[in-house]
Formats: C-alpha cells, structure tokens, sequence
C-alpha cells in the first residue's frame, strides 16, 4: 500500500478536510490551548509522558520521563496501576503531535511521530502476553480513533514515506480484525464494546479499499446500533450509572454519525434518536459551571464540549446553551473552521425545562434555574450500574449558588490497594447506612459481593416546591429487615427538608452522611446534650466563596459529630475534606428530619426550624412522631408548616393538623402567609 493509494479518498470524506484552517481558528480562539497542545507534543518528542488533558481518562500528574535518548517501555506499569500502561498504549499523544505540527509547522513533530509508531509497531507484537497490556483489546478500539485521526496530519509531510504507510495500513487491519475476533454478547452490554466498535467504524472509514471499508463500517455499525438499543435506557442516560463513562459512549456516537454523515453511510434512526436523547440528559444533569456531577465513576469534567458537537450536528438551539459560545479546540480539529464558525453563530435557547427527573436511570435534578448561580439538587435512587457504579443509593448532591456544597466522592483509582473502596462505600456518599454494615458490598474493583434493589417512588414538581422520593432493600437481611426511604422537599428558592425514614421490627443503629466539598469550610456547633434536651438541637454550617449552607439536625435522640473525608475530582488525584455524620438508634420505626438552608455567603437571613408535633384534627389526639412528624419554619417574615406522615393516620374520617394547619395528605406544605387549609400535597 503506497502513501498515495492510502490518502486517495478526498478529505471530505474524514474529520478536519483543512488542518491550516482550523489551527488558524485555534490560534484565534483558543490560544492558552495551543500552547497547551504544542507543550504536551514537545514533551512527548521528549519521550515524556503525562496524561493530564481534559478527557484524557486516567489521569496523570508526574509525567513518565524515558530519556530523549532512551527506549521507550510500552509496558512500563508505575505504583502498581495498570491503567497507565493501557493510557499510554492509546496513543492519544499521537493527536497532539499532529495539532503540534499544524500549529508550527516544525517538522521535529512528523519525526518523533514516526519514530513513535514504528518502535510501536516493530516492538509491539499481539500476542497472548501483549493482549493483557499494549493489546488489551480496548486500547486497540482507542487506536482505532487516534491512529487514524493522527495520520492524515502528516499526509502532506516528504516524512512519512511509502513504507511507513504500508505497515501502517496492514496494523490497522490487523486491529480491525482483532476487534471483529473479539466481539461476544459481552460487548452489547459494556462501554468497551462502543469503544471497539466504534475504532472498527473508524479504521473502516480509513480503508482506501471499498470491500474492507464497507465489510468494516457495516459490522461496527449492526452492533453499534444493538449497543445504542441495550445500553442507552429509555431516558437517555448509559446504564453504566457514570457521566464520564455516558460521555465517553456519546463521543464515540458523536464521531460515527460525523462520519456516517460524510461518507454517505445510513445510519438507524434508533440509534440517531439514542444520541440525541444523551445530549440532553447531558442538559439535565449539567451544573451551573457547565461541569457533571461525580456520580459513579467519574471525574470532575466539563461536558460543554460534547454539547457543542451534539448542538452542532442535530442543529438544535437548546444543545447549543448547553455548550459554550465558540466551539472548543478539540472539537474544531474534528468539525473544521467551517463548523466552527457556523456553531458560532447558532442561535442559543435556554431548554424549556428546569427539574428533570431520569426516571428509568433514578436520576432526579431540582433546578432554580440556567444561570450560572443557580442552586441545583441532585438525588439519586437507581440501579448501581456495574463496575462503575457506587453505593450511592439515596445519594444527594448540593451545589448552591453555582458552587458545590454537598458533593460525590469521585473515583481516585481502580486499584483496590490504593483506596478504590474508599470512594465507592456508602460512607463516601451522602446517604444512610445501619449498623454499621454497607447495603452494597465491594467484593474488588469491579464486582460486589452484595447488591441492592431500588425502590422507585413517585416525585412532584410544582412552581413553588418540587419533591422526590425513593427507597431501597439493602437492608432487609437485617433482624427485623429495615426498609430505608428518603424523602426530599424543596420550598423554593432556598430550603431543603431531607426526611429519612427506617422502617424495622427491631432495634438498629443509624448512620446518615453527608461529604461536603473541599472547596468551603465546614463546621459543626450544637451538642448531643443540646439535641437531646429537645431545643433547635445540632447545626452544621458550610461556607464557599460564595455559597452558604446551614443544616439544622432536628431529631432530638440524633448525634452528629464532624470526620475527615476525600474526594477525588481528577484520577490520581484526592484531596482532604470534611464530613459529618449523624447517628441514631431506635427499635421499630425511625426517622432522621434534616434542614438545609442555602445562601449567599454573608447574607443569609436567619431561619429558625423547629420539629412540632402532628395531630388528629378530628379526634383531638396528638400522633407519636414515629406516625406522623411537623416541621415549622421560619424566615425572616416567611413561615411554613409541613407535615410528614410516616404510617397511615387518617381513620376512618380525618384530617392532620399541626400549629394550626389542617389537610389531607402524606406530604403537604403550608405557607402560612398565604393559608392554613389544605395546603399543597406533593404525596398522597
């Protein structure tokens, strides 16, 4: 295969047709990211090697140094984690030394890039041994990517020669048939299918040969197509429980229709409608800084950049507030200055919808608004989601003014030996344990030794309060079984009532957590005595740079005391943070009643919330709070009443009543500026 022969289909056909235009584009719109690009690239010629750009998987923050004049060790396996073997072995590096050359035009890039691939190639066999480190079948679906992206940088280049492009081409094959060999129901399940499949689809666009480009893009695509049908969940959202892993499968998406789109490749309209339902669950779980939630394993990334794209290829406004003004800088090396510029003048509509509740994945998102200070809740009550799922049933994440409060753990590594299970037990997570014991079980990195099974349960959203609710059966092989439910009132815009509620025929202990973020300073003042004496009882105050939060812990026989925790925004990378936690025990029925209020820093006004009881308005007897529980609140000239009944209380004819408020209901809300009857009821 000559050079000439491989590069005879027209750029039209693959992602950037012009590289100058669109290093022009970059040089103008994101100059810190070229220089970015141009010092990673310069690195690597180096032989250095660190993985620290925004979606690179597995980060990296000392960089690998073999010597500018030494070997490179494909299987070089540092601390024990093999995930750097497999980072370096996907050649993502390989991109940065074509943007490299692009944006300088120094030929230092094509030879290091040469001298790169060839070692590779030379050294690095498939073989059974290789297959469990440079050849583990998912870095060949990332080569499939990188490789064939990373070639037509050099296309023009006198560098890259006839014999280079020959052994080029049949490694190529010979990935494209590995990823066929290896295909199993497995891959229908697992992201590392649409990795796979999507470097086939790839590597198959690549092929200057019809037969192979069409036998090569019409199985990736049949089983890309199943993946998208079994993996995608009705809401849009990848089963695999984890944003990062979601966005990963998206791109992988997002490329295949890019280039189903230019090479004139049908593409299934389930599969299309699949890629647009995950744009906007990107949309509904976004935070105010455009970042995602750490929910399972994933890091603290900006997802504004697969907006773009998605705004981009679907044409639609609403992606496109999603996204940022100007296209990012990887996107434009694969779009083009043409689509660029024509993103950029898209129009951008605000989506149409604030809360948003995932119902099949249990993901729920209570939202003030789209600006960038908006307060945003989010719970969840779903399936785990495998290996990259965490024990974060009945988790909730805070961010107030546009700044987290309460936040997930991350996931630091995948090595057990290194603290994989201290970012993915329940105590990592803002949620309830009993006894002790943990309702989910780690056997190792990936597999558990006990599951738990959700319990769904119905949600409302009003213009003035939105409500969720859910519970799960962790815990009923425990004497006496105890049925765990969270129940979650907003009053807008600034008050939360977490009412967490035990249902046994026995006696437990309690453990509620709530994991804050290591950007803000949290404190506890109160007592247990203080508690117990039946006042206002614990508080806990957070303060950011912005956002303040204050939780008033108002069951009496509770106790919280302050801990040390961790989060791990990046991979490789943890950081110290505060925790609380509250404890109780109780026989039978029990309940935990949690205030938070939220607010600007240095100008939230005093909230008073007192827990009060709740009586039978018709028979004149006061409930025991383990049936039914008030909470009054008040703020500055504001007051509400809300009653939770825990038991069913109204027999044979009756209302519930508490500081004078009467209705019918399981959850109702009073704004006594406004009425004491009726009410608002968010659960029946």
């Amino acid at each position: 295969m000559t050079k000439q022969e491989f590069f005879a289909r027209g750029k039209e056909c693959f992602f950037v047709g012009d590289p100058a235009e669109a290093a022009e584009y970059c040089r103008k719109h994101w100059p810190e990211e070229c220089e970015r690009i141009i010092g990673t690239a310069s690195a690597v010629c180096r032989n250095e090697f660190l993985f620290d750009l925004p979606h690179d998987l597995e980060q990296t923050w000392e960089p690998v140094c073999f010597g500018p004049e030494g070997p490179v060790d494909w299987e070089y396996r540092p601390d024990s984690d093999p995930e750097f073997t497999y980072q370096f072995n996907r050649h993502r590096f390989f991109i940065c030394l074509g943007q490299a050359y692009w944006l300088t035009k120094d030929e230092i890039y094509v030879r290091h890039f040469l001298r790169l691939l060839t070692d590779w190639m030379e050294r690095m066999r498939r073989t059974p041994e290789t297959e469990k480190t440079g050849w583990r079948i998912l870095e060949a679906g990332f080569r499939g990517e990188y490789w064939t992206k990373a070639i037509r940088y050099f296309a023009d280049s006198p560098l890259l020669t006839d014999a280079v492009v020959d052994k080029f081409y049949h490694c190529l094959i010979e990935h494209a048939e590995y990823i066929i060999e290896m295909h199993s129901p497995y891959r229908y399940i697992s992201n590392w299918g649409v990795l796979e499949n999507h470097g086939l689809f790839e590597i198959g666009i690549a092929m200057p040969d019809e037969e192979r480009r069409n036998r090569y893009t019409s199985i990736a695509m049949e089983h890309l197509g199943i993946q998208a049908k079994m993996q995608i969940l009705g809401d849009g959202v990848q089963w695999e429980q984890s944003p990062m892993y979601h966005n990963e499968v998206f791109h992988c998406f997002e490329d295949v229709l890019i280039l189903a789109g230019r090479n004139g490749i049908s593409v299934p309209e389930p599969f299309l409608q699949a890629v647009r339902k995950m744009a906007y669950v990107n949309l509904a779980w976004q935070k105010p800084d455009g970042r995602e939630f750490m929910t399972g394993d994933s890091d603290d990334m900006d997802i504004r950049d697969y907006l773009g794209v998605a705004a981009w290829m679907f044409q639609d406004p609403v992606m496109k507030a999603g996204g940022r003004p100007v296209l990012d800088y990887e996107s434009v090396w694969d779009i083009g200055a043409a689509g660029a510029e024509e993103y950029e003048s898209m129009e951008a509509v605000k989506p149409n919808f604030l809360s948003a509740a995932l119902e099949d994945s249990g993901h729920y998102y209570l939202r003030g608004s789209w600006e960038k200070d908006a307060n945003v809740l989010h719970f969840h009550c779903g399936t785990m989601g495998a290996g990259h799922g965490h024990s974060d049933k009945l988790h909730v994440d805070l961010v107030v003014r546009g700044e987290d409060v309460l936040t997930d753990s991350g996931r630091f590594t995948y090595a057990v030996d290194k603290g994989r299970f201290d970012f993915k037990n329940p105590d990592a997570h803002n949620t309830i344990t009993v006894d002790g014991k943990f309702f989910t079980v780690c056997k190792d990195s990936w597999e558990c030794s006990k599951l738990c099974q959700p319990v769904k349960q119905p949600h409302r959203f009003t213009d003035r309060y939105d409500f969720v609710q859910g519970g799960h059966l962790g815990y009923m092989d425990r004497t006496g079984g105890v049925f765990v439910n969270r129940k979650i009132l907003w009053i807008k815009p600034d008050l939360y009532v977490v009412t967490d509620e035990m249902y046994s025929g026995d006696s437990h202990s309690y453990e509620q957590y709530w994991n804050f973020s290591e950007r803000g300073q949290a404190d506890l003042s109160g007592s247990h005595s203080t508690a117990m004496s039946g006042c206002m009882g614990q508080t806990a105050d957070f303060t950011g740079e912005k956002a303040r939060a204050r939780f008033f812990f108002l069951t009496p026989e509770s106790a919280a005391e302050l801990l040390p925790g961790k989060i791990a925004r990046h991979y490789n990378q943890q950081k110290a943070r505060k925790k609380i936690r509250v404890r109780i025990e109780g026989h039978g029925f029990t309940s935990l009643l949690t205030v938070i209020q939220t607010g600007e820093a240095g100008k939230m006004p005093e909230c008073r919330a007192e827990r009060i009881p709740v009586k039978s308005a018709l028979k004149g007897i006061e409930y025991p709070f383990s049936m039914a529980e008030g909470l009054k609140l008040t703020v500055e000239k504001k007051q509400y009443v809300v009653i939770f009944c825990h038991q069913e209380v109204n027999s044979p004819t009756d209302l519930v009543e508490a500081d004078g408020c009467l209705g019918y209901g399981n959850v109702i809300v009073f704004d006594k500026n406004e009425t004491d009857k009726a009410g608002t009821v968010l659960c029946w």
